[in-house]
């Protein structure tokens, strides 16, 4: 694991050292465990695959090359590290990501062998951020720890790409404007485990998070969400006008998932729909359900990349959804292509270590 302490008595960040993986001593007094005064990171690395775009989902065709190693979009991840950091008020939130992102290759290389080889195998890194300061008081803390540790983990979809059921039927709301729903904090995640318990023992995967009178749409469970909606009538090039949605950021409710941004981007380059980032609500997604234009809806995040939606429960009835619909696929199997190099894509994407 890596580990990199910062002591505001004496310069901020120390040297970084990488060491086994074990146990942290911390005070019981530290304000990580009783303010939450923590935030963290996900990531992934790979072994490159080339050969084959291995698309029936089985791999077949894909060769692994094993010393070819990748990250995916890492100096996003940094910054919205920092970005988390900054928000509960850590010192030490201006670090160098180029600096850690280096030490975090080096973690890699380390632990190579512990990467599984094939498409849908990763190994998943968790940055994290804790106060080691040991006081029991509502101050900024002078101590902290960033620490990385490791873990293999194989492809989410073990029998296929499963389309989730959701459910907006709960009197709980994840996060709201002007709150930390932009922040990677855990005082944002484990509030939800009880709501998405009972939403399970219903039958639902997950919540479809709204807040407000309106009911705007948040988030997907951890996810961001995207929703592909018919405007109706036709494009400068005789195509049906269509636009993938998504909610904005100008809100402070939702994260700036990495996923999401690459979808955006990579959405904007095909220039065959509008794409737009806009508030939506759930009497919107209802009514486009009913006219017939709600086309495809999916989560999307790192750990699964995109995930399909088939039913959503608003006020006790099902809106349907066609599910796996062919943007959603697409998406999957162009960002895994970017992110094992079976192709580059665009400039900075996939990141050889």
């Amino acid at each position: 694991m890596l580990t990199i302490a910062y002591d505001g008595k004496v310069g901020g960040w120390q040297t970084p050292k990488i060491v086994p993986y074990g146990d942290i001593s911390l005070s019981p007094a530290a304000s990580s465990l009783h303010y939450g005064m923590q935030c963290f990171e996900g990531m992934k690395a790979y072994r490159a695959l080339t050969g084959g775009d291995g698309r029936d989902g089985k791999g077949e065709g894909d060769v692994v090359e094993e010393d070819d190693l990748r990250l995916f979009r890492p100096d996003r991840n940094m910054n919205r590290l920092k970005d988390s950091m900054r928000r509960l008020g850590m010192p030490g939130y201006d670090f160098d990501g180029g600096e850690v992102i280096e030490c975090i290759k080096e973690l890699v290389r380390l632990d190579r062998d512990w990467i599984p080889s094939g498409r849908g195998y990763s190994l998943y890194l968790r940055p994290t951020v804790i106060s080691t300061h040991p006081y029991l008081g509502l101050s900024p803390p002078e101590s902290l720890l960033l620490y990385v540790i490791t873990s293999p983990v194989g492809p989410y979809y073990a029998t296929g790409f499963d389309p989730v059921r959701l459910t907006t039927d709960t009197p709980y709301v994840r996060a709201w404007p002007g709150g930390s729903g932009s922040s990677k904090i855990g005082g944002n995640y484990g509030p939800t485990m009880m709501p998405g318990a009972e939403a399970h023992g219903r039958g639902y995967s997950q919540i479809l998070w709204t807040f407000g009178e309106e009911e705007h749409v948040t988030e997907v469970g951890a996810m961001n969400v995207f929703f592909l909606l018919e405007k109706g009538g036709a494009d400068g090039k005789g195509r049906r006008r269509r636009e993938l949605v998504t909610p904005p950021l100008t809100r402070g409710d939702i994260l700036p998932g990495v996923t999401r941004q690459s979808i955006l981007e990579l959405a904007e380059r095909w220039d065959e729909f509008d794409v737009v980032e806009r508030s939506i609500t759930m009497s919107e997604i209802r009514k486009a359900s009913c006219d017939g234009r709600l086309l495809e809806a999916f989560g999307a995040g790192t750990a699964a990349v995109v995930t399909p939606i088939s039913h959503i429960q608003y006020r006790g009835e099902d809106i349907i959804v066609p599910a796996p619909g062919e943007l959603a696929m697409r998406l999957f199997d162009d960002l895994v292509d970017i992110q094992y190099g079976v192709v580059e894509g665009p400039e900075g994407w996939s990141v050889r270590i």
